[in-house]
This record gives structure tokens, C-alpha cells and sequence, in this order.
């Protein structure tokens, strides 16, 4: 069998064909990971097109996990292991390989007419190209055949198993567990049995292929990594938002009710929720996004806890309904999964530049809070937070995301829904004794009454145009108008006075330079600063969950560092807002390249900043 080394880490990516199968692969693989008890973070990247071409770069679809025995906070960004099946992926993902990186090569696509497609003029396993890593060139497509012949499958049916092939092999090269993907095949491919049966035997032969061959001298293992006790499970960042929704509505005791339009990538939290019926949650697939957002309004006007999921584009056809959640001063929780735009842009890419849009995309002064999320497991206490503040203040509240988080995974402890803190929607359910009903009077935080529409003395008017202070009857006052105006600014900024204070990360507490960060760029900032940090430098770090308002305690912070760095997936938009509201010199880095920030460039240029070889 060979030696079994133990390794700390190690970030494996499955790339092939879109139709390879390399999203269930690395899920699978994920998932026999997430059971042994090791720390991980997965990147899922795939084209946008339903049927991408084969064989191209374009259609290259890659799954990619890292796992280890201690907290890791990304999907790291320099694969340990590619497994390749076929020479696209290989050409797609070999500048992201260090050098003595393993690759595990399908050789079964490798032909003179494949090669020439793609501007090979030789093959690249055979002419020296790879001579600085670790390749093992196998036919696992033929060795998947050859064990799945007796399932009387044809060539193409035979050959899609390879990927089970190769999870097997992969499955024991790294001691992951065997039982779970064997229950999941025989789940998944129940109603039909040769080609459950097929897999399994596929998968089966991968796995005695490792430990039969002698290919492979050495086996790995990764320890589990130490978490506190609790019941733990592997969540996406979509699953956990869609979750965290649920238990806002069960805390508050309201009806969950999403309208949605299907977007990419944001489409899995209307899946998910449609499927939640027996909580009594209510989905609504309207014709476009704009029903969608008006559907959720109406059930907040109407006492339940009115939802709505959209990405960038969808986001664009909303901003008017918004606007007159803002107006109403209705709760409504939106959920941007943000993705690379402009336009279509690049839909299953990543990227946060829908932040100047959520602020101050709407017509009018029609402000409203913003928070992001970290990592896909803290979108479901985003989404408790979001539901939180909705129904605190009557306010609409856009709730930011992203692809990256909302396909990625991570171990998340499954809370328990008695512990959460309950969540007061406040409803008005009687006239008041001393006068008539006001619907636009204010308690201490600035918000109106709720009144659930057929509540006996509590009958209003209700529109877009501007409200008369208390009554709410439309007025065209100009002094009515701004001081309606100030009164609604006024109600989202004392938000902050609500906001716990800032954790700035500084261990050493001579840090100069500060990095600040806010939604996704939580696990590559937070991943590059410990790198520095081991170089025997310092830096500091804080992370924004709120971005309207702001914290309270920001601007005292940003003072106190010479220089503040801002890492962004867009070309420095919080950095321009926080520069205008503290005139502070925050200095912008930006990436947007449909992916996530790479920690390993960011700590080399922060140690260049730091050691002052920047010029500065």
C-alpha cells in the first residue's frame, strides 16, 4: 500500500468539460471531506452556457477545494492537485500551478486533432512542457469503461463514469472515507439502477486502482481539524442565506414569503425555499423582476416578511418598487447574490460592484441599509441581521452577496433556533384611545407603526406620493417635503447608534498599516494577513457588515493608521465612499477578474507596502 504521509493542507481542483461531471466530483469529494471533520472552503467555476463547447477553453468547467486540519478562509488560489480530463482544462488551469504541483491527466482526449484545436503542435504530457510537476497521464476515461462493461451502458454512458473513476482514485490517494459517496450514488441514481450500478463500479475501481497500482508510492492524509463541539454540517452560501431567511420569519413570527425571478446565481435560494411548504414558507416565480419585487412588497404591507432574491440585472428593474419601500417605510429584505457585470457581464463569475448601486442606486433621497455578508455560512446571520433591521426600523434593507460565496461551501454549525434572539415585528393591533390612528408618528428608532391591512381603527392611506408627517395623507408641502426627507435620512443613519463596535484584528498593536475589507473579501484579506503576519510584519484588519450606515467608531479607527489599504472585486467603491466620508486617503485594490481576490498577491504587495518599497 505504500506510505501514508500527513499533510496539513492541500487545495485539489477538478477540471474538465462542462458535461464531465466536475461540479458533482468535487461536491462529492467536498462532502466525504466536510464527514472526516477537516476545515475547508470550495471555489465552484463554470461557464455560463448550458451546453459550452467541448473540448475549448471556454467550456472549461473546474471544482476546487481546499481542506485542512486547521481554520483556513479560502479555496486557496494555487492548486496543490489538478486533475485534468481533458487538454483544455490542462491549458485553462496550468498558469494557476506552483511549480511541483501534481497533475493527474486524463490521456484519453489527448489526440492530434483535440491538441490542434487548441494551438498545441505537440502533446504537452509527452514533450516536456510539464517537466517541473509531478504528472501521472492515465487513461481513466478506458479504465472507467473497462470496469463498467458488464452494465451493457453504451461507449458515451460508459465513458460520462470516469469522473466517479476518478473520485475514487482521488478518494483514496487522500484517505477521505468511502461510504457516503457510494450512498449518494445509490440515492441519486435509484430509478435507475445499471447506471447507479455503473458509477458505483466505477468509483469502486478508481479507489482499488490507487491501492493496487504502483503509480503512486505515497497516500496522504489530513487530520481534522479542532472545532468546538456541535452539530456541524457542509452549507452553501445560497442554502445558509435561504436558512437564515427562515429563521428570521420563524423569530418574528411572520410568513416567509420570496417573490423571485430566476437569476444567476442567485436562482438556488427560490429552489431551495420553494421546496420549505411544510414551514410555511410561500414562493412566488413571478414573469420578471419587477412583479417579483412588487409580489414581496404587497406581503409586507400586508404582515408577512416579504423577500425578494435577484442579482445585479434584477437589482436595476427593482430600484423603483425599492424606492417606494422606502417611501412607505415598509420592511422588505433584498437579496443581491452579486455577480460581473455590467449587463449580462459574466454570470457565473463573481465580482462586488454592486455596492454604489445598493447605496445609491435609487431616484430621490431614498436611503436604506446595506450589509454584506462574509463567508457563506455567515449569510445565514446576514440574513437574520437584514430581517432584524427590516422590521426593526420599517425599512427595506439589501442584503449583499456574491457567487463566490452563494455556490461556495464551508463547515457551518447548525444553531439552534430556540437560542436565536427573538425579533419584535411590532405590529399595531388596536386604535389608540386618545385620538386617531397616525401611521406616520415615530417611536425612539425613528420607524412608523405597522398595521396589518382590515385592522379595525387603524385604516390609512398608503401610496408613492409624499406623506404629511403622522397622517400620512399626501402632501405637496415644500417645508413637509424636507423635513419627510431628513426624517427618513435621519432613521437610517441613528441605525449605527445600534451597531455593535468594530474588531480590529491587530494582534502585535504596532500595526501601521490597516486593511479594511467588507462581504468576500473577508477570507482573502484575513488569509493574506495571517501570511504576513508569519513574515514577522504587521498589519491590521477590520471587516464592514455594515455599509449603510456605517459604524459608528470607523472614522476614530481609520485615523489611527498611516495607511489604509482597501481590497475590492470592483475598482474601489467603498474605498471612494469612505475617502468622501472621512477624508481619509484610503487607498483602493482592486481586482475584477470574475474571481475571488488571490491571498498570495495580496500578501506580497501588503509586505511591500509594509516595507516601504512601494515608493511610499
Amino acid at each position: 500500500m505504500g506510505e501514508v504521509r500527513s499533510i496539513d493542507r492541500v487545495v485539489i481542483r477538478f477540471a474538465g468539460d462542462s458535461g464531465d461531471g466536475m461540479q458533482l466530483t468535487g461536491d462529492r469529494f467536498t462532502s466525504d471531506t466536510a464527514q472526516l471533520g477537516n476545515d475547508f472552503s470550495t471555489l465552484p467555476n463554470f461557464p455560463a452556457e448550458i451546453r459550452a463547447p467541448q473540448g475549448t477553453v471556454a467550456g472549461v468547467s473546474s471544482f476546487q477545494v481546499h481542506f485542512a486540519d486547521f481554520d483556513i478562509r479560502t479555496p486557496g488560489d494555487r492548486p496543490d492537485v489538478l486533475v485534468s480530463m481533458n487538454p483544455a482544462a490542462l491549458k485553462a488551469n496550468l498558469p494557476d500551478l506552483p511549480r511541483g504541483a501534481v497533475i493527474l491527466a486524463d490521456t484519453a482526449d489527448f489526440t492530434a486533432r483535440n491538441l490542434n484545436k487548441l494551438g498545441y503542435a505537440s502533446n504537452p504530457l509527452e514533450d516536456g512542457t510539464l517537466d517541473a510537476y509531478e504528472v501521472h497521464a492515465l487513461d481513466l476515461t478506458g479504465l472507467a469503461v473497462a470496469a463498467v462493461a458488464g452494465f451493457g451502458l453504451g461507449r458515451k454512458d460508459a465513458a460520462r463514469t470516469k469522473n466517479m473513476f476518478a473520485l475514487g482514485l482521488l478518494t483514496w490517494l487522500y484517505s477521505r472515507p468511502e461510504q457516503g459517496t457510494l450512498d449518494f450514488l445509490a440515492r441519486k441514481f435509484a430509478s435507475k439502477p445499471d447506471i447507479r450500478d455503473a458509477n458505483i463500479a466505477a468509483f469502486k475501481a478508481g479507489f482499488a486502482f490507487g491501492e493496487t497500482t504502483e503509480v503512486f508510492t505515497v497516500r496522504y492524509q489530513v487530520a481534522a481539524a479542532p472545532t468546538p463541539p456541535g452539530t456541524y454540517r457542509q452549507i452553501t452560501g445560497n442554502t445558509a442565506l435561504a436558512y437564515g431567511l427562515m429563521a428570521g420569519a420563524a423569530k418574528a413570527g411572520l410568513q416567509l414569503f420570496l417573490g423571485a425571478y430566476p437569476i444567476t446565481p442567485a436562482s438556488d435560494v427560490l429552489h431551495l425555499l420553494s421546496r420549505a411548504k411544510d414551514h410555511g414558507v410561500i414562493t412566488f416565480q413571478a414573469e420578471d423582476e419587477i412583479a417579483a419585487v412588487g409580489a414581496a412588497l404587497g406581503a409586507s404591507y400586508a404582515g408577512a416578511l416579504g423577500v425578494t432574491s435577484t442579482s445585479g440585472p434584477g437589482m436595476a428593474l427593482k430600484m423603483e418598487t425599492i424606492s417606494l419601500a422606502v417611501m412607505l417605510e415598509l420592511p422588505l429584505v433584498i437579496c443581491d447574490v452579486q455577480r460581473a457585470g455590467p449587463a449580462t457581464g459574466l454570470p457565473t463569475k463573481t465580482e462586488q460592484a454592486d455596492l454604489f448601486q445598493a447605496i445609491y442606486g435609487r431616484h430621490g433621497e431614498a436611503p436604506l441599509p446595506v450589509i454584506a455578508a462574509a463567508s457563506p455560512g455567515d449569510c445565514f446571520d446576514a440574513a437574520l441581521e437584514a430581517t432584524r433591521i427590516a422590521l426593526t426600523y420599517r425599512t427595506p434593507v439589501i442584503l449583499l452577496s456574491d457567487g463566490y460565496l452563494g455556490n461556495g461551501a464551508e463547515p457551518w454549525e447548525v444553531p439552534n433556533l430556540a437560542d436565536l434572539p427573538a425579533i419584535d415585528p411590532g405590529f399595531t393591533l388596536e386604535p389608540p384611545a386618545d385620538g386617531p390612528f397616525l401611521p406616520y408618528s415615530r417611536d425612539e428608532k425613528l420607524a412608523r407603526p405597522l398595521a396589518v391591512p382590515g385592522t379595525p381603527g387603524l385604516e390609512h392611506r398608503i401610496g408613492g406620493i409624499e406623506k404629511a408627517a403622522n397622517t400620512g395623507n399626501v402632501s405637496y408641502d415644500p417645508d413637509n417635503h424636507e423635513f419627510m426627507v431628513r426624517l427618513r435620512q435621519a432613521k437610517i443613519d441613528g441605525i449605527a447608534a445600534d451597531l455593535p463596535p468594530l474588531e480590529v484584528e491587530d494582534p502585535s498593536g504596532d500595526a501601521r498599516v490597516l486593511v479594511v475589507g467588507w462581504g468576500s473579501s473577508y477570507g482573502p484579506i484575513s488569509a493574506a494577513a495571517r501570511r504576513v503576519r508569519l513574515s514577522g510584519r504587521s498589519v491590521a484588519t477590520v471587516h464592514l457588515r455594515h455599509l449603510n450606515p456605517l459604524p459608528s467608531d470607523l472614522g476614530d479607527i481609520l485615523r489611527s493608521y498611516d495607511r489604509v489599504i482597501v481590497p475590492e472585486m470592483n475598482l474601489g467603491q467603498l474605498a471612494f465612499i469612505l475617502r468622501g466620508k472621512y477624508l481619509v486617503d484610503c487607498e483602493s485594490y482592486s481586482r475584477v477578474r470574475g474571481l475571488p481576490i488571490s491571498l498570495s498577491e495580496l500578501a506580497e504587495d501588503l509586505i511591500t507596502i509594509i516595507d516601504g518599497k512601494d515608493g511610499r
